[in-house]
């Protein structure tokens, strides 16, 4: 299930909304495959009723652990948005994890060789918070996912300059309307210094 928009803040959007990657299932679906084919060696092979009993037991048991780890994964969300990095996971006991975008200040990702092959890895948020850092399994991409948190991080640092610098733009045509006003420059004056200082938004 994809990230819940009712989550979303106003004017807030999604950018990458990922689940665990595959490699998650890795564990419970080998000894699930290597039960089953132990179980149909040995209802062939005629064994006994004990070894098939005890094999149905360890297929069963290995169908319990896949279950378990796909209830796990269908509840897990990483989640990047235009706002921040959001964690959530939990079948029935709910844990989130949500850093500001403001508050980042490195990401690491991690792949060993057989992740760089699977394209599986990890990512670690460095930020202001109390924790420090927080560290995340079984990502898909770690290093494109790296990069998009960077160029949000980028885009809305240009976002709030680009505001701060209307609102001084703003600021300077006041005051040059002051000067207008009080007779220190004249209106021709006005006119040109403020459609410079308009040029610049």
């Amino acid at each position: 299930m994809p990230f819940p928009r009712r989550l979303l803040f106003d004017g807030e959007e999604v950018v990458v909304d990922l689940r665990p990657h595959w490699w998650f299932f890795a564990g419970p679906a080998g000894l699930l495959l290597a039960s089953l084919v132990l179980l149909i060696a040995v209802a062939v092979a005629h064994v006994g009723d004990w070894a098939t009993l005890a094999t149905s037991g360890v297929v069963l048991a290995a169908l319990l652990w896949f279950a378990g780890r796909y209830s796990r994964w269908a509840t897990i969300n990483f989640v990047v948005t235009s706002d921040r990095v959001v964690y959530r996971s939990g079948v029935l006991a709910k844990r989130g994890i949500e850093i500001p975008l403001e508050r980042v200040n490195t990401v690491f990702s991690h792949q060993r060789v057989l992740d760089r092959i699977l394209r599986n890895g990890d990512l670690t948020v460095e930020s202001g918070g109390e924790r420090g850092s927080e560290t995340f399994s079984h990502i898909t991409r770690p290093a494109d996912v790296q990069n998009e948190i960077y160029r949000q991080i980028e885009r809305r640092q240009t976002a709030r300059h680009a505001k701060d610098e209307s609102v001084d733009v703003v600021a300077q045509i006041d005051r040059l309307d002051d000067l207008r006003r009080r007779g220190v420059i004249s209106e021709a004056e006005f006119q040109a210094k403020k459609a410079q200082l308009l040029d610049r938004l």
